[in-house]
């Protein structure tokens, strides 16, 4: 795989798990709840996503070349980049204004 190729992959990866728990109403896109998602249960799901993006990419990286080790910084780093990778969907789910229909 192309490494340029590989690194769009990764943050389009990144992007799609950050907002995917703000845009349905499934708890992990396969268990239907009688009521909305709270946002304990959105926070848990993009957890869950983003340790499985981050997951893929190690093996996108592992495919592509040499595993480099990382240390705590790269994960904080790492966590505050899916949260704004999130901000779109949290945006769009809790801080929209929404008009009566």
């Amino acid at each position: 795989m192309d490494p340029n190729a590989a690194a769009w992959l990764v943050l389009a990866l990144g992007l799609l798990a950050a907002n995917l728990p703000f845009f349905t109403e499934r708890l992990f896109l396969v268990i239907g709840l009688a009521d909305a998602k709270s946002l304990a249960w959105r926070l848990l799901e993009w957890a869950v996503y983003c340790t499985l993006a981050t997951a893929a990419a190690r093996l996108v990286e592992a495919r592509i070349g040499q595993l480099h080790p990382q240390g705590w910084a790269f994960y904080a780093v790492l966590a505050c980049l899916y949260l704004t990778f999130a901000f779109p969907g949290f945006v769009w789910r809790h801080l929209r204004k929404r008009h009566p229909g």
